[in-house]
């Protein structure tokens, strides 16, 4: 234990690619998402809409896990997932939660927080239809966070799902669907040698957002 807590503290990475600076920036942080996205999948990032939610409970227990992320626009950030999944639960009682974006390639992160809302039955409806027809058996299938018997008995309700419904026409659970973070902070974190790392923070006031340099 001793030699691996000795290897993991040798494990160094001085960050050097970019910099980043208010004069450089948009002023609004949507349009400066939209450009460093757009960077990340012009740079070819493993999975570049792939993202850290993070909620809490009512007692302020904290828990993470990884989505993806599927709209984004003026309104907020778009993910879908089974609302009685247990961060489904956690959002009903606290609808606040923090988004991360990794994208080691280009020695960034963004992290954005807010508050979640359910988007409209119509707008879930439209992106469940666009999605293959076995990740909408598995919407059906899973009782998301839920024990279950067995993987086996998880391959027989998929088969039961299947059987029931056999075309492409699936229809949306009415307990799966999506949410809308409205962001009412972003920050854009660049990599900077000796861990003096740039860091913008925009904080949303009214109809504007004010940005301000965080110290690294």
């Amino acid at each position: 234990m001793e030699d691996l807590r000795l290897y993991i503290n040798k494990l160094r990475h001085d960050f050097a690619k970019q910099t980043l600076d208010k004069k450089d920036v948009d002023a609004n942080p949507i349009l400066q998402f939209q450009k460093w996205f757009k960077e990340a999948v012009d740079a070819k990032v493993n999975e570049p809409n792939a993202m850290t939610v993070a909620t809490a409970s009512s007692e302020g227990r904290p828990s993470a896990r990884i989505l993806l992320l599927r709209n984004f626009d003026e309104n907020g950030f778009v993910f879908y997932t089974n609302y009685t999944s247990r961060k489904g639960g956690e959002i009903l009682k606290n609808p606040y939660a923090s988004l991360l974006f990794f994208w080691p390639e280009l020695e960034r992160q963004v992290r954005i927080e807010g508050k979640l809302i359910k988007q409209s039955e119509e707008e879930s409806d439209k992106y469940f239809k666009t999605r293959p027809r076995t990740s909408k058996l598995g919407a059906w299938t899973s009782e998301q966070s839920r024990v279950v018997a067995s993987r086996k008995a998880l391959d027989e309700e998929y088969e039961k799902m299947s059987q029931k419904y056999p075309g492409e026409d699936v229809p949306r659970p009415i307990y799966w669907g999506g949410y809308v973070l409205e962001p009412t902070s972003i920050e854009f974190w660049q990599g900077r040698p000796s861990r003096l790392h740039d860091r913008l923070l925009y904080t949303k006031e009214k109809n504007s957002w004010k940005i301000e340099r965080l110290a690294p």
